[in-house]
């Protein structure tokens, strides 16, 4: 069993289903609603659980509703750091296909007050969100030769500091710097996510490689990301080849996409059993 520390943001999410997004000044009739945590460290942190390895998050869930969402979070090993949080996040899925829209104030103003440690984890997780909690972990990591995934979905100040503690940097399509600058960084293996079209890879000595995303009908696309972000962890921990590792996050986040806020934890359990 790999144990991945994921450290980063936890948010608390209200999902709203709509047949169709509305029109500036509209008001439309939700199909559904559902609270959840969410966040990339939190989804990330729900989908190693969910597929039977050790998760621990390490977090802010200091606000008034840190103890409800902490709550949620079950199978996950919570550790909160400091005042402040969650965020709360707005979530808007289109029914037809799984599209989403996001409102959210992330973690601004987050300070670091408590010590960080690696509790015996096999591989560290950053989205790089709490800065200062990511930068400590990554160092940590860095002496205890423990590997670092980095979840790269934007530009984030900390990125100068925390990618040349990172081993493995798996970027959004959105991620602003191209594969070269950021092995300039001194990142070994830089992945780059693009939807349903082929994730693709590259080594600093040179090798490249492209891995085919599943084709699967989509229901929910919201923190499809951080479940692939996830199960790369675990796949690192275990040691896989770069090729392994992204066939098996792309066939984990696939089952994230086919089914919705309600159910993919339940779904990711039974795949993970039936496999």
């Amino acid at each position: 069993m790999a144990a991945v520390l994921c450290v980063g943001l936890t948010t608390l999410d209200v999902s709203q289903v709509v047949a169709e997004f509305p029109a500036p000044g509209e008001k439309v009739r939700s199909l559904g609603v559902h609270l959840a945590p969410g966040g990339p460290a939190a989804n990330a942190a729900r989908a190693v659980a969910a597929l039977g390895h050790r998760a621990v998050l390490l977090t802010s869930l200091g606000g008034e509703l840190g103890p409800v969402v902490a709550g949620m979070l079950g199978g996950v090993e919570v550790r909160s750091l400091g005042p402040g949080g969650p965020a709360v996040s707005m979530v808007v899925v289109r029914e037809r296909d799984g599209e989403r829209t996001v409102v959210s104030r992330n973690a601004a103003g987050f300070e670091l007050r408590d010590e960080v440690d690696l509790a015996g984890c096999d591989v560290v997780l950053v989205d790089g969100h709490l800065g200062p909690a990511a930068l400590a972990a990554a160092r940590l990591a860095k002496r205890a030769s423990v590997p670092v995934v980095l979840d790269a979905g934007s530009w984030k100040p900390v990125l100068d500091d925390l990618l040349p503690l990172v081993d493995v940097a798996a970027c959004s399509a959105a991620f602003e710097l191209p594969e070269p600058e950021v092995h300039a960084h001194g990142v070994p293996l830089v992945i780059r996510t693009r939807g349903p079209e082929p994730v693709t890879w590259s080594r600093a000595d040179g090798a490249t490689g492209a891995v085919p995303v599943p084709a699967v009908p989509v229901r929910d696309t919201n923190g499809a990301g951080d479940v692939w972000h996830g199960a790369l962890a675990v796949a690192v921990a275990r040691g896989l080849a770069v090729a392994d590792a992204v066939r098996w996050a792309n066939e984990v986040a696939a089952v994230r996409v086919r089914n919705t806020a309600w159910d993919w934890v339940e779904e990711l359990e039974r795949w993970r059993d039936s496999g």
